[in-house]
């Protein structure tokens, strides 16, 4: 009866372990958001985006859309919103005519930012250089990983995550 006990208590926990595993959802779970849901957490935040075709369309490259970006992206933004205090215009977002690739704008992980000389000064003082990428400009990774990039006439930001938020 003695060695019954423990074996017993193993499947039992084994059981509920297999249990609670198979219906909980990943850590790493996206959570993606609506146009709106974005438009409106930037809003809040103080942060402003335009489009050069005054549209939000994400099938349309002349727009500008938050539809399917991922939370942390939004997150991000407003990390760096707050941590810098520099005013942000978002000039893209997830709309196609970007390029492909898993960690791009489409898949929701990347925004474009107007260059004003408040957010340059902040990223390449408080960034960590990491060189000119041929083809697509001078980088910059900040202490969370997220890389800014910039292409000349705007700031590209891949956000791995929201910064430290």
């Amino acid at each position: 009866m003695s060695r019954f006990v423990p074996r017993a208590l193993t499947v039992i926990v084994a059981g509920v372990v297999a249990s609670v595993l198979a219906f909980a959802s990943p850590a790493h779970a996206a959570t993606f958001l609506t146009h709106a849901q974005a438009a409106s957490q930037l809003s809040a935040a103080g942060i402003s985006w335009s489009s050069s075709g005054n549209c939000s369309n994400r099938n349309n490259a002349s727009c500008t859309s938050f539809t399917d970006v991922r939370q942390v992206t939004i997150n991000g933004i407003k990390t760096l919103k707050s941590a810098s205090g520099c005013a942000l215009n978002i000039t893209a977002g997830t709309e196609t005519g970007h390029s492909s690739g898993t960690y791009s704008h489409w898949n929701g992980y990347k925004l474009d930012i107007s260059k004003y000389a408040c957010i340059g000064n902040y990223i390449t003082a408080h960034f960590t250089y990491v060189g000119y990428i041929s083809g697509w400009g001078y980088q910059y990774r900040s202490g969370a990983g997220n890389l800014y990039t910039d292409e000349g006439n705007h700031w590209d930001i891949l956000f791995y995550n929201c910064g430290g938020c």
